[in-house]
């Protein structure tokens, strides 16, 4: 384990999600105040609760970060333009969006790099991060290479492995793929499927900067026990 790694610094690589399709403004609530109280890099959530969720973690520096076309891509470019400048209108600081799987299945690939380039172009105005979803379960090898050149030429902020929503999710072979090929130019996120520490720790060495889970308090709490017990 990292040696320089405390709960403090592993909190501001976590990206708290909530994503759930029934979800309470209580729950919100709740889940922005633990977030805060966590100081997590992020809280995900889906797009319409952008606003409430803004105002629920008050003046702390928790970012919210909107789910764009979340979680199968499936919608066109204009509406996840749409989509993107309705959130960052409404306090989003970060976006992920999900690609366009089909088309990419396609070889549209004039199609995923104009998508790409529009999101990563609106929010690069505004000042706001860009994350790309690949959904890696659903891709062949050759699939995940063609996604991290396009990204390559367009430069998101970020390019992330899952949404959680799949049939799989972050695996550390895939990070370590996804960062071989980006290098130092893009970071990468791991996202699904990450639900305790020893998992969030082999993201990290297989070189993801961002972690995505809805099981951020039990592993800043595990590294708190484990430093506690090492001590």
């Amino acid at each position: 384990m990292n040696s320089n790694l405390t709960p403090q610094k592993i909190a501001k690589m976590i990206d708290q999600t909530l994503l759930k399709a029934y979800v309470s403004d209580e729950d919100f609530r709740a889940f922005c105040e633990e977030s805060a109280a966590y100081d997590f890099k992020m809280v995900a959530i889906n797009s319409a609760p952008v606003k409430k969720c803004r105002e629920f973690l008050g003046g702390s520096d928790v970012y919210v970060g909107a789910a764009i076309s979340f979680p199968l891509g499936q919608t066109t470019i204009e509406t996840k333009v749409f989509e993107t400048e309705t959130a960052i209108r409404e306090g989003a600081d970060e976006i992920d969006y999900v690609v366009n799987i089909v088309e990419l299945k396609n070889r549209n690939l004039d199609h995923i790099r104009r998508e790409m380039k529009s999101i990563v172009e609106i929010c690069r105005k505004a000042g706001v991060i860009s994350k790309v979803i690949f959904e890696n379960c659903y891709l062949t090898r050759e699939e995940k290479e063609i996604l991290c050149g396009i990204a390559l030429e367009v430069k998101p902020d970020f390019i992330k492995t899952s949404t959680g929503f799949g049939t799989g999710g972050a695996t550390a072979e895939d990070v370590r793929l996804m960062k071989s090929l980006v290098g130092d130019e893009i970071k990468v996120k791991a996202a699904g499927g990450i639900r305790d520490l020893d998992t969030a720790l082999a993201m990290i060495e297989a070189g993801a900067e961002r972690i995505g889970t809805s099981a951020g308090v039990k592993i800043v709490e595990e590294l708190r026990e484990r430093l506690a017990a090492e001590s």
